[in-house]
C-alpha cells in the first residue's frame, strides 16, 4: 500500500524552535507541530505562559523545553540559541514569530529610539536567530526549515494607525526570507514567510481598546468579514515545516481573509 499523503505532514524525529511560542500565533504553531510529532523548544519572556504551553505540548505525547529570554536583546537571543543548540540532535525547524507594533506615532514624531526599538522587535532578532540556528543547520548537513512571520503590513500600508517602523520592518522580513532561501537552498534549507492579516491575538485585542476604529475598518475591509482565529494559521505553518513543502522556498504566504485581494 503506498504511503498516505498525510504522512508528508508528519514531523516525527524533528525538533522545532519557536520564538514567542507561548502565546497567540506562536502557541498555535507549537501545538500543531507537537500534534505532528515534533519535539518543541519554546522561547519567550513569560515563564508562566511558557510552562503552561509546555505542559499542553507534553500532553500530546512529545517533549517540550522552554527558555526564558527576550530575543530582541542580542545577548539574550544568543543565549537562547546556544541553549537550544546544546540539546541532543540540534534544531531542524526554526520559527521566528516574535514581532509587534509599539508606538502609535506619526513618522514626523517618531524618535530615533522608537525606530530602533521597532526594528529590534521585528527584524534584528530574526536575522540573529536565523544566523545562529542556520549556521548549525549548515554544519549538520541535514537541511532544515525556517519559517519567518511577516505581515500583510509589509505589503500594504495600514489605515488608521501610525508607527511605520512596523510596515518597514515586516517588508524587510519578507525580502530577507527570499534572500535567505536563495543563499541556503544549496544546503537543503527551505525558508518561507507567512504574512497574516488581522488575527485576534492578545496584542490585537489590546488594539481594539487603543484604536477601535482601526480594527473596525480592518474587519470591514476584509471580504470574509471577520478577523482570523490564531488556530487558523497552524495548518499553513505545519505545511511549511513538513516534507509536504519540500519544493517550496522563498515564498511569502498571505493569510488574511482576502484583505489584500482588493
Amino acid at each position: 500500500m503506498p504511503p498516505s499523503i498525510f504522512d508528508d505532514f508528519r514531523l516525527d524525529g524533528k525538533r522545532a524552535l519557536i520564538t514567542g511560542g507561548s502565546r497567540g500565533l506562536g502557541r498555535e504553531i507549537a501545538l500543531a507541530y507537537a500534534d505532528a510529532g515534533a519535539q518543541i523548544v519554546l522561547v519567550g519572556r513569560g515563564e508562566d505562559s511558557l510552562k503552561d504551553t509546555a505542559k499542553d505540548i507534553e500532553a500530546k505525547g512529545t517533549t517540550a523545553h522552554f527558555i526564558v529570554a527576550d530575543v530582541t536583546v542580542p545577548s539574550e537571543c544568543k543565549r537562547a540559541a546556544k541553549e537550544a543548540l546544546a540539546l541532543p540532535g540540534g534544531i531542524d525547524i526554526l520559527v521566528n514569530n516574535v514581532g509587534g507594533r509599539k508606538p502609535n506615532t506619526q513618522i514626523e514624531a517618531t524618535s530615533d529610539e522608537d525606530w530602533r526599538e521597532g526594528f529590534a522587535l521585528n527584524v534584528d532578532h530574526c536575522f540573529l536567530m536565523t544566523r545562529l540556528i542556520g549556521e548549525a543547520m549548515i554544519a549538520r548537513g541535514a537541511g532544515g526549515r525556517i519559517v519567518n512571520m511577516g505581515s500583510i503590513s509589509g505589503m500594504i500600508i495600514n489605515q488608521g494607525v501610525a508607527g511605520r517602523h512596523y510596515e518597514a520592518g515586516k517588508a524587510a522580513i519578507i525580502h530577507f526570507t527570499k534572500a535567505l532561501a536563495v543563499d541556503w537552498a544549496p544546503h537543503n534549507i527551505n525558508a518561507n514567510c507567512i504574512s497574516p492579516g488581522l488575527f485576534m491575538t492578545e496584542p490585537n485585542q489590546a488594539w481594539t481598546e487603543k484604536a477601535p476604529e482601526a480594527i473596525e475598518k480592518f474587519v470591514a475591509c476584509t471580504p470574509m468579514g471577520r478577523a482570523g482565529n490564531p488556530r487558523e494559521i497552524a495548518g499553513l505553518a505545519l505545511y511549511l515545516a513538513s516534507p509536504a513543502s519540500s519544493y517550496v522556498t522563498g515564498s511569502n504566504f498571505v493569510i488574511d481573509g482576502g484583505y489584500t485581494s482588493w
